[in-house]
């Protein structure tokens, strides 16, 4: 059984709500050097299977694909 490591984040572009709320509170906190924040989701999974079908999950579920990018990253057996 392979663990996926999978990260998602709003492609370029798109504005990230979360980003912008937390980069607000940051530079209202005295972090004046913030220029930019972006949050993601952190998903991991053990299955299984190869990594195409664990493509094909985030294209279709995990992820949408329309505003969002994802890195799958294969960190070894479970």
């Amino acid at each position: 059984m392979a663990r996926y490591e999978i990260y998602v984040t709003y492609k370029k572009g798109i504005f990230d709500p979360p980003g912008a709320t937390a980069e607000r509170a940051l530079r209202n906190l005295g972090y004046e050097g913030v220029e930019s924040v972006r949050i993601g989701k952190f998903i991991q999974v053990e299955a299984d299977t190869d990594e195409a079908t664990v493509r094909e999950m985030c294209d279709k579920l995990l992820a949408n694909p329309v505003i969002e990018d994802y890195r799958i990253e294969i960190v070894g057996e479970a």
